[in-house]
This record gives C-alpha cells, structure tokens and sequence, in this order.
C-alpha cells in the first residue's frame, strides 16, 4: 500500500447488505474489516428487494437493477446473468487494485475476464463450493459439467482463494490451485445480533426453529418426516421455518399431509427477528443428506442458533455433525426418521440443562465463530495482495534502473 492513497478495493456480489443472508453478512464483514484497515471500498452490486429497509454505507455502493425470481431471489441462470452482463461492463469502468469476487462461479467469470482486461489481480471468496451443491440438485448433467468448469476458471485464476473452512480449502485444491494461494479465515455469525441477550418469541408449546435456505441438498424434510413421532410424546410441539429456497414448496405440501397445522412457514425476516425465534425454541434444526457431495459444509444456522445460547439438532454426517457433537452444541443425529425424532423429543426433554447450557454454547461461538473476527482476517488476505503487487511493482522498477 503506497503512502500516497489507501489501497482501492472493489467487492462484486449480486447480494448485499440490506438483504438478508449468510452470503450477505459476510461480505459486510469483510467490507467492514477492509474500511477499518483503511482501504477505499467500493461494492458492485444489485438493487434490493422492495420493501428493504435503508441502508447508507461510507463507502461506494454501486446498485444496479436485477432480474428476482418469484421469491424475490437473485437466484437461476437468468437472474445471474442479469447481473453478471451489467457487471461485466461496471467493473471495466470501476478503478481498484484487487477485486473480490462472490460466487455463483459465473460472476467469477466475470471478474476474472474484466480483471485480466484491467490487469489487475482479483480474490475468490469461496464460501463454499458451487457446482457440490448445484450435483445435488435434479439438473442436467451438462449443467454441472459447465458450471464446475466456470468455477475452476474462475478458480485457478485468482491470485488468492480465502475458504471459510479446511475443508472447502481442501476441495478448492482438487481444482488445481496450489494451497499456497488459498488462506482459511474461518465463519461465523454477528454476535451482536445472535447472542443470548435479548427478547425471546412465545410460543403455545415447545417449538423447533429453521432458518435460512431451504435447498434439496439440504433435506430439511426429515424433520417434517419426523415430527408426527415428536407429536407422540409431545402434542404441543411445532416446527417453524424461517427463509425460502427452491424447496420450500416441497416442504410445506409434506407438511399438510404429515402434520396439519404444526409446522408453520414465515418467510424472510430480518437478523433479529430471526434471533428472537431461535432463543425461545428449544432447538435450532439443521441438516444436510447425506451423500449429496455436501458433507464438507458447515451451515451458518449451526452458529446462528448457539450465539443465542440454543441447542442444535443436526441431522446428517460429516463436518457439521462433527462442529455440534465435538463441541457441546447440541444434537448429532444420523439422516433418518427415527435418529432424528428421538434427538428432538430428547432436547425437549432436557429444556432445563439445555438453558444451564446457554451461556457455554453462546461464549464457545464468541470465542470461535465471530463473524466481525473472520471479516478482518479475510480482509487482510485480501489487501496482502496489493502489498504485494506493490512490491513486484518495486522489484520491476528497480530492475530496469540498474
């Protein structure tokens, strides 16, 4: 970074602060950490939803129209390339040193093309991996051979891959970027926002609480499957979701016929919203199948719902299932009915260990899953870049005056 100005970054996302998301609050972690290290930040991005409350930043936003699906989403090919065309030609026009590119690998594309054109180096911010997830989905297998080739572009390009876990780290090199081009700098939440201090919902009877996405891969009808055994020991008992995704219809057509008016669907609401609901439930649900490619993955839900201090039932194998058993958080249950009914009715049971267990769940995601921390660490990586393109700039010069 030269004396003489901060270092100028550009963020391109087609999600952004104030729209609600995981993918959202981590680049304004970032963004946050960048402006707090002194750079000159600006973020290419869409307009939000209607209805979105207002949001000024002191930093550029650059706010361009998209295509949403019915859902309001930014979500299928058509509405990423309704941002990513526009994108194209906003990033040719925007001055930076190093630009940050969000998936879906398509605007990696974007970015790498437009970076090469204006060289300069850009960052992958690989919050996990695309095509994984997109395999366990019904498209067709041309799709996800194209996509995972846009994805390893986009990839294999960057000057830097920041992963938010090992494991991600560890699927990024099966593309073929070197580790020493990948840096690890961990997720997490806002414990601002999703910590055991505050208001918690009330509810009839003890109720269960999934938010976020609703994808395929991620199977949340299992604890729909489940419920109508919960219901045997527990009448009063319901599940509320919280979010939208491509499944959600499935998931409320299962719920009519399985458990008529006990599971409930709210739609969208905002971080602190969110976190009422899930301090007041006796559990957070989370899941994802087995099998799907997927196991890699460390849902944000999982430290959403332990910064509020509230056990989580996890349902699946692999690294989430390891995060909740290893650590005290909950529930680990293997991707069956009968696993994950048992693991629900015993968190019920337990409501009062579960809250002498608050204040050990919300302080081990203080410690560990601060997403204020892990938007510092990614900033760093992302503005050791300019340092050093600064000083092979250095190098260059002083080679052609010897």
């Amino acid at each position: 970074m030269t004396a003489e100005r901060p270092p100028k970054v550009a963020v391109a996302s087609r999600l952004f602060t104030p729209e609600v998301g995981a993918a959202s609050f981590r680049l304004q972690a970032l963004v946050d950490g960048l402006v707090a290290q002194g750079a000159d930040v600006s973020v290419v991005t869409t307009r939000p939803p209607k209805g979105s409350p207002g949001f000024t930043a002191p930093y550029r936003l650059s706010r361009w129209p998209v295509l949403r699906d019915a859902g309001g989403n930014v979500r299928g090919y058509v509405q990423y390339m309704s941002f990513d065309v526009p994108a194209f030609f906003r990033l040719l026009a925007t001055d930076a040193d190093v630009v940050v590119s969000e998936p879906p690998p398509t605007t990696g594309v974007v970015v790498a093309i437009t970076s090469a054109l204006r060289r300069r180096p850009f960052v992958y911010y690989a919050a996990d991996i695309w095509t994984e997830a997109l395999a366990a989905t019904d498209v067709p297998g041309i799709v996800v051979r194209v996509m995972r080739a846009a994805e390893g572009f986009a990839l294999r390009r960057a000057a830097k891959v920041i992963a938010i876990s090992d494991a991600v780290a560890h699927k990024v090199e099966q593309f073929g970027v070197p580790r020493n081009r990948i840096a690890v700098v961990g997720n997490g939440i806002d414990t601002s926002v999703f910590g055991p201090a505050g208001d918690s919902a009330d509810a009839d009877g003890p109720y269960f609480v999934y938010t976020g996405t609703m994808s395929e891969w991620q199977g949340a009808d299992i604890f729909i499957r489940a419920l109508p055994a919960v219901l045997a020991q527990h009448p009063g008992a319901s599940i509320r979701f919280f979010g939208q995704g491509a499944d959600e219809p499935h998931l409320k057509e299962l719920a009519a016929g399985m458990a008529p008016g006990r599971v409930s669907f709210g739609g969208v609401i905002p971080p602190a919203e969110a976190a009422r609901w899930i301090r007041g439930a006796a559990a957070a649900l989370v899941s994802i199948k087995p099998g799907q490619g997927y196991d890699f993955a460390k849902p944000t839900k999982i430290y959403a719902a332990a910064g509020c201090g509230t056990p989580v039932v996890f349902a699946g194998t692999g690294e989430g299932a390891a995060l909740v058993a290893d650590n005290g958080l909950g529930e680990a249950a293997a991707y069956d009915v009968e696993s994950v009914a048992a693991a629900m009715c015993r968190v019920v049971g337990a409501a009062k260990s579960n809250a002498d267990g608050r204040e050990a769940r919300a302080g081990w995601v203080q410690q560990h899953a601060s997403l204020a921390n892990s938007g510092q660490h990614a900033a760093a990586e992302v503005l050791s870049i300019v340092v050093r393109g600064e000083q092979a700039a250095r190098e260059r010069k002083q080679g052609t005056t010897r």
